[in-house]
């Protein structure tokens, strides 16, 4: 506060006759007009000096948006420290045992494959007449086109298949769950800074009336500054509100909403450069070959397979048989081999039919292989630029930001900034601060989705996180600290 103000507010006191408490509320206005030279923004209030406003002393420290730095600068935590907990968390769950129960169930179909296609048969025969006649009989098909094989490969093919769509929807699962966090934690930071703008709102409205009370400010600016406390309360409402659909999405999802997590921009950085610095895509290559492709490669190979399987189970296929015979006093032995004549059906459609199947398959995973180097390109385009205006949000609110906020609550407290434009500059303020969060929760959401989608989540993480760990912060979380400073 200027010396001008401050002694227009001391003639306004001795004018209005109220010498016995003005002198009190003067010494107070000295004070923050020093505090205010200082560069601190702490203000002590004695409200013992009006003793219609309250009856007790009321000790508060005002911030420019909020809460002290301290509340709201939240550590960086390594990937290493709370991901392996949340895994552990997460391999419990139902879905996850009922895909380690299919794995061993595909194990199991591998084994019933590889048995013996036909069994031996063994036949008796008595005969009743003048002469009884006893035989025996033993035969026996031979697996001539090597069905057993056939089946074995299939049975394989079909394993590695499920292996790779569990895999695929581990990966989203994860994501899911990961995504389900992250926005928990951004609509957490969001209830934070709704709940500081609303005590922040009621500090400075205790101050409005104090300087009503010393003709300093007018009734139509007191008024704006309850509306914008009704304003803070409706917002910390609807925080609130998004805060429990969130933890709501989380026990669903996870059966808790308390779990270990904490920002990972650093990670999706890391990956960022990783990928800018890889070569591009081609299709057709092993370049393009995403973990999500390995489901539509192994159906090509299954097409074939099926194909063999076809001409496999149409090939004729002899059978040997051994006789022994004892017709009263004769003994006899014969031996035979039966083969089926393929005469009248030779199959020829059916094996018609499975080669197109390949055609089918490989078409398949082209359109697939398509699909997804697209959504590569566009997430390698526009993921470094998110980060980058990311970056640029966070050293802009940490710099500009808090050097405005600061300069701001002085000046309005000084009277050289009129209520209307204080409240407008701030909501300004406040709603840089959102829009950075969604900014952080559309990185996530980007970055999650590609991964869960393109099946890279789980090895991106799993070989990276310790390496990660290890490497020093160098986005640290002051994007709210710079707000509310």
């Amino acid at each position: 506060m200027n010396k001008t103000t401050l002694a227009r507010t001391l003639a306004c006191l001795f004018r209005s006759g109220l010498l016995s408490c003005g002198l009190v509320l003067a010494a107070g206005l000295l004070a923050f007009a020093l505090a205010a030279e200082n560069d601190t923004l702490e203000v002590l209030l004695e409200t013992k000096a009006i003793e219609t406003q309250a009856p007790e002393a009321e000790v508060f420290k005002a911030k420019s948006l909020g809460l002290p730095a301290k509340e709201t600068d939240t550590p960086y935590v390594a990937l290493g420290q709370w991901l392996p907990a949340l895994l552990t968390q997460f391999n419990q769950l139902p879905e996850v045992q009922a895909q380690l129960t299919r794995q061993q169930q595909a194990e199991l179909a591998i084994q019933a494959a590889d048995r013996a296609v036909y069994n031996p048969e063994l036949g008796l025969n008595y005969q009743n007449a003048d002469t009884n006649s006893y035989s025996l009989g033993l035969s026996q098909t031979l697996d001539w086109a090597d069905k057993r094989g056939v089946a074995t490969k299939r049975a394989e093919l079909e394993a590695q298949i499920l292996l790779a769509d569990i895999g695929l929807e581990r990966n989203q699962m994860l994501a899911e769950r990961l995504l389900a966090l992250a926005e928990q934690a951004q609509s957490r930071k969001a209830l934070t800074f709704a709940e500081q703008q609303l005590r922040f709102t009621k500090a400075q409205l205790s101050i409005a009336k104090q300087r009503l009370a010393a003709g300093d400010l007018s009734n139509v600016e007191l008024q704006l500054m309850q509306l914008e406390l009704a304003t803070n309360t409706a917002d910390y409402a609807l925080a609130e509100q998004a805060a429990l659909v969130a933890d709501g999405k989380v026990i669903e999802l996870l059966g808790d909403n308390n779990l270990a997590f904490s920002e990972f921009i650093k990670e999706i950085h890391v990956f960022a450069t990783q990928a800018k610095q890889a070569p591009a895509p081609e299709l057709g290559t092993s370049k393009s070959a995403l973990p999500a492709l390995a489901s539509a490669y192994q159906q090509v190979l299954l097409a074939r397979v099926n194909a063999m399987q076809v001409k496999a189970d149409t090939s004729a296929d002899p059978t040997i048989s051994l006789g022994a015979e004892k017709e009263g006093s004769d003994n006899k032995l014969g031996v035979g081999v039966s083969i089926p004549l393929q005469v009248r059906n030779n199959y020829s459609e059916l094996q018609a039919v499975a080669d197109k199947g390949i055609a089918i398959a490989e078409q398949g995973y082209l359109a697939r292989e398509r699909v997804l180097t697209v959504k590569q390109k566009h997430v390698l385009y526009a993921l470094p630029r998110l980060l980058e205006r990311y970056q640029d949000w966070r050293e802009l609110v940490q710099v500009s930001g808090a050097k405005a906020a600061k300069s701001l609550s002085q000046q309005w407290q000084a009277g050289d900034v009129s209520t209307s434009e204080y409240l407008q500059s701030r909501r300004q303020l406040a709603a840089s601060y959102l829009v950075g969060l969604n900014l952080e929760t559309a990185i996530y959401q980007s970055w999650l989705t590609w991964m869960g989608e393109s099946g890279q989540l789980m090895p991106f993480l799993n070989g990276t996180a310790e390496q990660i760990s290890q490497a020093p912060s160098h986005m640290p979380n002051a994007a709210a600290r710079a707000v509310n400073q």
